[in-house]
């Protein structure tokens, strides 16, 4: 069974999930770029995500799925860039599953 539309947190016209209707969803992607521009490019797979994901290869979460997702914790990358460290050093990563990922992630989220 459906949920009851909702209001889109913007301009109020009713969605289905809480959050954006898709007009409002598109521009704030818009806005907020693509990975590379956020600062997701080589240097971070290369350092930051092979070196959380060989560190930890089980999900430090659930401790039973493998590790596909190297997540930035405690701090977030915009956090670390903010306050001058380097978002790329692995100290400052997780390893998560992707159901973890997604749970913890949506929780942080307004979509």
């Amino acid at each position: 069974m459906l949920a009851p539309p909702r209001p889109c947190s913007v301009c109020g016209r009713p969605v289905l999930r809480a959050g954006r209707c898709e007009v409002h969803c598109r521009q704030s992607e818009r806005r907020r770029g693509s990975s590379s521009q956020r600062g997701y490019g080589v240097r971070h797979r290369r350092v930051f995500r092979a070196a959380v994901l060989d560190r930890d290869p089980v999900c430090v979460l659930c401790g039973v799925r493998p590790s596909v997702v190297a997540d930035h914790f405690p701090l977030s990358r915009r956090q670390l860039v903010s306050r001058g460290l380097d978002a790329d050093d692995p100290g400052y990563g997780r390893g998560l599953c992707e159901s973890c990922h997604n749970g913890y992630t949506s929780s942080l989220t307004c979509l």
